[in-house]
């Protein structure tokens, strides 16, 4: 495979992996993963390309569902005709609340509930628990990203 190599390109793999584990594909992993840790922060679909050894057509692909997933944004750079791409600031915070990722699974274990017809029944206790969790962490979701934030800018201001 070309492109980069070294530790860079291995962090950029392994969250490819990750990523892949939880149904993304390879492609949009590993570029989430360069985007995360490449310099410069903005790069051009030829720079990932090069970067990462993908086609065109990969990038492209990746770049499409890492854009609709609220990560990364284009960006115009005056002078060059070329697409340049970078990760939005606060790309996982907003990621989680855009693709209202608590809510719908949440959601689908109250569906579970309603398919099996006994939500008090003792095979519904997974379903209970589980729906429960993840209403729990939508409506602590706000919270828990105003407490994130007032931390990590203090810990920011200190380091």
């Amino acid at each position: 495979m070309s492109g980069s190599t070294g530790p860079e390109r291995q962090f950029a793999e392994e969250m490819a992996l990750v990523f892949e584990r939880f149904g993304v594909p390879r492609g949009a992993g590993r570029l989430l993963g360069w985007m995360l840790i490449c310099e410069p922060a903005r790069q051009s679909t030829a720079e990932l390309v090069a970067a990462l050894g993908l086609s065109k057509a990969s990038v492209s692909t990746a770049v499409r569902l890492l854009e609709s997933y609220g990560l990364i944004t284009r960006v115009a750079v005056p002078g060059d005709r070329s697409d340049h791409y970078e990760l939005l600031p606060d790309a996982f915070e907003s990621a989680h609340s855009h693709l209202g990722t608590f809510r719908v699974f949440g959601d689908l274990m109250a569906k579970g509930l309603t398919a099996i017809g006994d939500a008090d029944g003792p095979r519904a206790a997974r379903l209970r628990e589980s729906a429960a969790f993840y209403r729990f962490l939508e409506n602590e979701w706000p919270a828990m990203v105003q407490r994130f934030r007032r931390e990590y800018g203090e810990g920011e201001q200190d380091g």
